[in-house]
Protein backbone atom coordinates (compact mmCIF):
# COMPACT_ATOMS: atom_id res chain seq x y z
CA UNK A 1 0.00 0.00 0.00
CA UNK A 2 2.87 2.39 0.79
CA UNK A 3 4.38 1.87 -2.67
CA UNK A 4 1.04 2.66 -4.29
CA UNK A 5 0.75 5.95 -2.37
CA UNK A 6 4.35 6.82 -3.24
CA UNK A 7 3.62 6.30 -6.97
CA UNK A 8 0.46 8.42 -6.73
CA UNK A 9 2.43 11.26 -5.10
CA UNK A 10 5.19 11.02 -7.73
CA UNK A 11 2.67 11.05 -10.61
CA UNK A 12 0.82 14.02 -9.12
CA UNK A 13 4.10 15.91 -8.66
CA UNK A 14 5.11 15.25 -12.27
CA UNK A 15 1.70 16.43 -13.51
CA UNK A 16 1.91 19.57 -11.37
CA UNK A 17 5.38 20.44 -12.63
CA UNK A 18 4.42 19.84 -16.26
CA UNK A 19 1.35 22.04 -15.88
CA UNK A 20 3.40 24.87 -14.35
CA UNK A 21 5.97 24.63 -17.15
CA UNK A 22 3.24 24.65 -19.81
CA UNK A 23 1.69 27.78 -18.29
CA UNK A 24 5.04 29.57 -18.22
CA UNK A 25 5.72 28.62 -21.83
CA UNK A 26 2.28 29.87 -22.90
CA UNK A 27 2.79 33.14 -21.00
CA UNK A 28 6.20 33.67 -22.62
CA UNK A 29 4.75 32.98 -26.08
CA UNK A 30 1.90 35.43 -25.43
CA UNK A 31 4.33 38.17 -24.34
CA UNK A 32 6.52 37.58 -27.40
CA UNK A 33 3.51 37.83 -29.73
CA UNK A 34 2.41 41.00 -27.97
CA UNK A 35 5.86 42.58 -28.40
CA UNK A 36 5.91 41.66 -32.08
CA UNK A 37 2.48 43.22 -32.57
CA UNK A 38 3.61 46.45 -30.86
CA UNK A 39 6.76 46.59 -32.98
CA UNK A 40 4.70 46.02 -36.12
CA UNK A 41 2.29 48.79 -35.23
CA UNK A 42 5.10 51.27 -34.59
CA UNK A 43 6.97 50.31 -37.75
CA UNK A 44 3.90 50.71 -39.93
CA UNK A 45 3.07 54.24 -38.78
CA UNK A 46 3.47 57.04 -41.33
CA UNK A 47 6.02 59.76 -40.62
CA UNK A 48 5.24 63.43 -41.33
CA UNK A 49 7.34 66.60 -41.26
CA UNK A 50 6.74 69.74 -39.22
CA UNK A 51 6.16 72.77 -41.45
CA UNK A 52 8.12 75.00 -39.01
CA UNK A 53 11.23 73.08 -37.89
CA UNK A 54 11.14 70.29 -40.52
CA UNK A 55 11.56 67.54 -37.94
CA UNK A 56 9.99 64.17 -38.79
CA UNK A 57 7.56 62.63 -36.30
CA UNK A 58 4.88 59.92 -36.26
CA UNK A 59 1.58 61.01 -37.74
CA UNK A 60 -0.26 60.12 -34.52
CA UNK A 61 1.82 62.66 -32.55
CA UNK A 62 1.52 65.53 -35.05
CA UNK A 63 -0.75 68.58 -34.92
CA UNK A 64 -2.75 69.47 -38.04
CA UNK A 65 -3.90 73.00 -38.74
CA UNK A 66 -4.98 74.71 -41.97
CA UNK A 67 -3.70 71.91 -44.14
CA UNK A 68 -0.23 71.80 -42.63
CA UNK A 69 1.52 69.49 -40.17
CA UNK A 70 3.20 70.72 -36.97
CA UNK A 71 5.20 68.98 -34.26
CA UNK A 72 3.65 71.05 -31.45
CA UNK A 73 0.96 73.61 -30.80
CA UNK A 74 3.66 76.27 -30.31
CA UNK A 75 5.09 75.66 -33.77
CA UNK A 76 1.59 75.77 -35.23
CA UNK A 77 1.04 79.21 -33.65
CA UNK A 78 4.44 80.48 -34.83
CA UNK A 79 3.94 79.11 -38.32
CA UNK A 80 0.49 80.60 -38.69
CA UNK A 81 1.73 84.07 -37.64
CA UNK A 82 4.15 84.24 -40.59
Amino acid sequence: MAKFLLWVVIILAVLLVSRILAQQKARARHLAERRQAEIGQRAAETMVRCAHCHIHLPRSEAFFSQGQTWCSADHARMGLKK
